[in-house]
């Protein structure tokens, strides 16, 4: 077994990959944000939400994860897609 500190080192990257993926997720999906704003379309889209909660189970079980938590941490990150495409549409 590897020393503590060493897989917490690893456990830190990891960490460090999944904030840069999501900070690159929220950058794109703003974009997104602005083309429904400038073409006067809603904010959420339940048929795509529908399609990203499949394909996530899918890729959860895959590699082994727990759906319903693959699910659950979805749901957050489109809840706070939402509300910033909301605050898009705002502002435009």
């Amino acid at each position: 077994m590897e020393p503590l500190d060493e897989l917490r080192t690893k456990i830190d990257d990891i960490d460090n990959a999944i904030i840069a993926k999501l900070a690159e997720r929220f950058k794109i999906t703003n974009q997104v944000g602005e083309y429904k704003a400038a073409n006067n379309l809603p904010a959420k889209d339940t048929d795509r939400e529908a399609k990203q909660y499949q394909r996530i189970t899918e890729l959860a079980l895959q590699h082994d994860l727990d759906p319903a938590f693959a699910e659950a941490f979805l749901a957050v990150v489109i809840e706070r897609v939402i509300q910033n495409h909301e605050e898009i549409a705002q502002n435009s």
